[in-house]
């Protein structure tokens, strides 16, 4: 058997501390698989005498993380500092250029300098895995990169993110507002204290970049995602749409069309009883259409130290085997720079939510803006009956352009018989 590969951990927060501990016990199965010994020499992280539920005193402890890139006894890097600049970047960066191997969960850094990174990798002949770095434990990285290639991938559709599918699920169980659930997510763990990234859209959006350059061979465009989150999505909202047969996901969308590659994250409208829609709690799942081979569904727990731990070894046991490739599946510098699919061009359904002054003639008043842009509706709800009280009026439309609903629902939130600003959320395709 050939000599251990050493490795360099930088970051011991819950993630890191599953791979220590994974590595400190018993390797010899992973041994078996990879052909060699696995191996942790050095760590870093910032506080070296907080109890991480694992004893490290066998490795040599480097207060700078930057120094891992430079030690004699480390042949990868293993980066879970995160964030896309500081020293999570340059230690990347360095480990690359001293001929080290890198294994990292870092979305925001690949999403933002993929591309170059993969090309630092490439012309030293090293290995830069991250399949961590998209939906924990779920091998979609590797399912795109190597599995689902004899056939060009069409779409690729995903609940990305648990903490958004946490509260979503809990919304739709107990009733309760948005507020309250995510206070409760907080509390369990599931959400940061700071949520914006989450709850946002940006992380789904770091994530869906990556998976848009493995599916398609393109360069990752973060810059070209529409986002919006999930912060405005009432218990109303989800009580209505099971009423039509749906559930609301928070779901990463990238898809070839005629205009170009499309991506988009955003509340959905999703058909009850469709592999997506039966995602809960804080589950992520990966639908692939992978043209001829058909569709596949990736599901599993997206986030957590179990998960996300053995992504990292997976990884590592690769990086052993000596299984390197380009990092997205195609060399770098043959990545293509795709069209951005104009968002005037894609058509869909609505719903459609207006909180209205139950008086006569608001319901013309609405259906006449809509008729102006040649929205037309398949069928409706209207809550409430008391005149001169709010009541809720919901549609879903036939398929349309998002640019003629916006204009309709500019036009309508200007009414004075309407309350607040109304809601549109797309249906999706099952």
């Amino acid at each position: 058997m050939s000599s251990p590969l050493r490795v360099g951990l930088a970051g011991l927060g819950n993630v890191g501390a599953g791979v220590a501990k994974v590595l400190s016990g018993d390797t010899r199965s992973l041994a078996w698989r990879a052909g060699r010994g696995i191996e942790i020499t050095a760590i870093s992280a910032r506080e070296k005498k907080r109890d991480r539920g694992v004893d490290l005193s066998a490795f040599a402890f480097e207060p700078d993380a930057m120094a891992l890139a430079s030690r004699k006894d480390v042949d990868v890097v293993v980066e879970l500092i995160g964030g896309e600049e500081g020293v999570a970047r340059a230690l990347v960066e360095s480990a690359l250029k001293a001929k080290k191997h890198v294994v990292t969960a870092n979305k925001a850094l690949l999403a933002r300098h993929g591309p170059a990174l993969a090309a630092l990798a490439e012309r030293n002949d090293l290995a830069l895995k991250f399949e961590a770095a998209i939906c924990g434990g779920i091998p979609i990285v590797k399912a795109l990169r190597e599995g689902l290639i004899a056939y060009d991938i069409a779409a690729v559709r995903g609940i990305l993110n648990g903490t958004c599918n946490f509260i979503l699920t809990q919304m739709e169980s107990t009733g309760r507002p948005f507020a309250d659930v995510l206070t409760e997510a907080q509390r369990l763990g599931y959400a940061e204290a700071d949520p914006t990234l989450d709850i946002g859209g940006g992380d789904t959006a770091h994530k869906l970049t990556l998976l848009t350059s493995l599916a398609f061979g393109t360069v990752p465009d973060l810059d070209g995602i529409a986002i919006r989150g999930i912060e405005n999505i009432s218990p109303a909202d989800i009580a209505f749409a099971g009423e039509f047969g749906y559930r609301v996901k928070l779901l990463g969308v990238a898809r070839t069309t005629p205009n170009g590659i499309e991506q988009r994250v955003h509340p959905a409208m999703v058909p009850i009883r469709t592999p997506l829609a039966d995602v809960e709690s804080s589950f992520n799942a990966v639908a692939v259409d992978a043209g001829a081979a058909g569709p596949f569904v990736f599901e599993g727990r997206g986030a957590g130290t179990g998960p996300t731990s053995s992504a990292v070894i997976a990884d590592l046991v690769d990086v052993a085997r000596g299984a390197i490739g380009p990092a997205f599946g195609r060399p770098a510098e043959q990545l293509l720079h795709a069209k951005r699919a104009p968002a005037e061009a894609r058509l869909s359904a609505y719903y459609l939510r207006f909180q209205v002054l139950h008086v006569p003639g608001v319901m013309a008043e609405i259906s006449r803006h809509l008729d102006n842009e040649q929205v037309s509706i398949e069928s409706m709800i209207q809550r409430g009956r008391s005149p001169g009280e709010p009541v809720a009026i919901v549609m879903i439309t036939h398929e349309t352009s998002p640019v003629a609903v916006n204009r309709a629902l500019k036009a309508i939130a200007a009414s004075d018989k309407v309350f607040e600003t109304p809601c549109m959320i797309p249906m999706e395709a099952a």
